[in-house]
């Protein structure tokens, strides 16, 4: 593949040549001649940049195009998984609206940097949100299991992702699950897939915090279970009152955990233990 081939596929500049967008028949066939074009562009980048000083676009452009790339290359490693969401064919409308979105702020969706944004961001927000297309009895499948233990089982520092609903920013943090089994336990891996359906939706920390908690008891009807989230939330950090390190920490205790304060302290200890 010689350098033409390859700015055809990864453009630095716009030109009449190669287009600053890169095609929509870029899908999950050609991932792997996207990619290896793409690793071949990285060791000709020098002699890219050289023949990029030959055109006449601005330093606007150019940098909208590199970009672009650095976009592409992402989008060319992770896709989102095809006919797997119900949601799918919400796509279009989605990205419609993400485009008119750009234009109430004031912005050209069409300009160089902006042109492939709101299929990105369409993409992004389903991905938030996939936790609306999964249910409990899909993940558990058969990870259940009569076992006749009855000591406390922790996971702790689940790392979570979630949308605050009421102003669709992030808020990131960690969750710590314990339970008393009552001779039936759940799959470890089970627990974390858990906290990621009903993260992965809009949420706030209240109610995902008992949304787990009611979770695992439905499922494995243990003696008791205690959820403690902590994390920073961005509607606080990046907009407000701006409190970059603001944490906001929330508990549901069920079962003995709730009754019995012995059982309480021991699983808070067991969790802040380094």
């Amino acid at each position: 593949m010689d350098n033409g081939d390859i700015a055809a596929k990864c453009p630095l500049v716009p030109s009449a040549s190669y287009p600053a967008t890169y095609p929509a028949a870029a899908t999950a066939g050609r991932r792997g001649s996207d990619a290896a074009a793409i690793r071949e562009f990285r060791t000709s980048r020098a002699n890219s940049y050289s023949r990029s000083r030959s055109h006449t676009a601005s330093i606007d452009e150019t940098v909208a195009a590199v970009s672009n790339l650095a976009a592409y290359e992402e989008d060319v490693e992770v896709q989102l998984p095809v006919g797997t969401s119900p949601r799918e064919s919400l796509l279009p409308q989605l990205k419609d609206n993400y485009r008119s979105i750009l234009k109430y702020l004031g912005e050209d969706p069409d300009r160089h940097g902006l042109i492939n944004t709101p299929e990105r961001a369409a993409k992004a927000m389903m991905f938030f949100t996939k936790g609306y297309d999964e249910t409990i009895q899909g993940i558990l499948n058969d990870a259940i299991f009569d076992e006749n233990h009855d000591q406390m089982v922790i996971v702790k520092d689940i790392e979570m992702f979630s949308m605050c609903e009421h102003h669709l920013v992030p808020f990131i943090g960690k969750v710590s699950v314990g339970y008393l089994p009552n001779s039936r336990v759940l799959g470890l891996s089970k627990i974390a897939r858990i906290v990621e359906i009903y993260s992965r939706r809009l949420q706030v920390q209240e109610r995902l915090t008992k949304q787990i908690a009611i979770a695992i008891t439905e499922a494995v009807q243990p003696a008791g279970v205690a959820i403690v989230i902590e994390a920073t939330h961005m509607c606080m950090v990046m907009r407000g009152v701006q409190k970059l390190n603001a944490k906001t920490i929330t508990s549901t205790m069920l079962g003995v955990f709730r009754e019995d304060p012995r059982t309480r302290e021991e699983f808070l200890a067991l969790i802040h233990r380094p």
